[in-house]
């Protein structure tokens, strides 16, 4: 005789290896890498240090 299978449960399964299967394919396509990652952040650290740099002193005269 087969082995009693509960339908709910093989359905939700099946929907979560799907959905893995899904996530693993958006992670290789939309993915960044490590090193991605740290270049925008060390670009976006200076480009917040430039403009940092660039803003007026209270009081300071517009030339």
């Amino acid at each position: 005789m087969g082995e009693i299978v509960n339908l709910r449960r093989a359905r939700k399964e099946r929907a979560r290896r799907e959905k893995d299967a899904q996530a693993q394919q958006n992670r290789a396509v939309f993915g960044r890498s490590n090193a991605e990652r740290t270049l925008a952040t060390a670009q976006e650290r200076l480009e917040a240090r430039r403009l940092d740099a660039h803003k007026r002193e209270p009081g300071e005269e517009p030339a």
